[in-house]
């Protein structure tokens, strides 16, 4: 299996999104430059964390006319895996491949914190290895992490199980108080219908070694490579 991190100009987690592909999860791994289009080496994609483009206009939304991003499209169609983090989930709504938004953070400040996530559905090829209800320790970085959608959309994503992580406290609570933007319902991730897309806004990436803090991350990559080897 091959994984590609998709680099836009502002793009800072690309190096971490590797450095977990290639050293924990032991697979071979690329960059992929946004200019670039060919993506038919890659079993799966990783949209990393940054600033793309500087977020000058709204957090992805240059971002979506990327040439690389036409490529990603069909990638998903085809039913291959499409993992966005931070920006890389703010890249995902603007383009359409995932429903809703991210806007300012309710404070309208940038927040970085440890924060605690529920896990709410296994039943993707991101979350299979994990245990329904756990709650994982992972860190975020935006200002633009607000996620919102209308009444109809919210009630198909709760409706069909596509709400894959929540804000809550410690103990799994999905408190006001937990939720660190204002999103609604404590939404932290989704997929869309097919399940084979994943954005979510904390940094699993970042939480991949004991050393920074917390390790829990490591297992949405390893159910992404689970994943990939029993398809081959």
């Amino acid at each position: 299996m091959k994984f590609g991190v998709i680099v836009f100009p502002g793009s800072n987690c690309d190096h971490d999104a590797y450095h977990v592909i290639s050293k924990h999860v032991g697979q071979p791994v690329d960059f992929i430059w946004h200019r670039d289009t060919d993506l038919s080496s890659y079993d799966a994609v990783i949209i990393p964390g940054g600033f793309s483009y500087g977020d000058y206009l709204r957090a992805g939304a240059l971002a979506r006319f990327s040439p690389v991003m036409n490529s990603v499209k069909a990638f998903a169609a085809s039913g291959n895996l499409v993992l966005g983090i931070c920006n890389g989930f703010q890249i995902l709504c603007e383009a359409g491949l995932l429903p809703g938004a991210l806007i300012r953070n309710r404070d309208l400040h940038f927040v970085c914190d440890h924060v605690s996530v529920r896990v709410e559905n296994i039943d993707t090829p991101f979350t299979h290895e994990l245990k329904a209800g756990s709650v994982l320790q992972m860190p975020i970085a935006h200002a633009e992490g607000n996620y919102v959608c209308d009444d109809a959309t919210f009630a198909e994503l709760q409706g069909q199980g596509r709400i894959i992580f929540r804000y809550c406290d410690r103990n799994g609570e999905t408190t006001d108080a937990a939720n660190p933007n204002g999103s609604r319902d404590n939404i932290a991730g989704i997929c869309n219908r097919e399940r084979n897309v994943l954005g979510l806004m904390p940094h699993p990436e970042r939480a991949c070694e004991d050393l920074l803090g917390s390790s829990d991350g490591r297992e949405v990559f390893r159910s992404l490579a689970g994943t990939l080897a029993a398809a081959a």
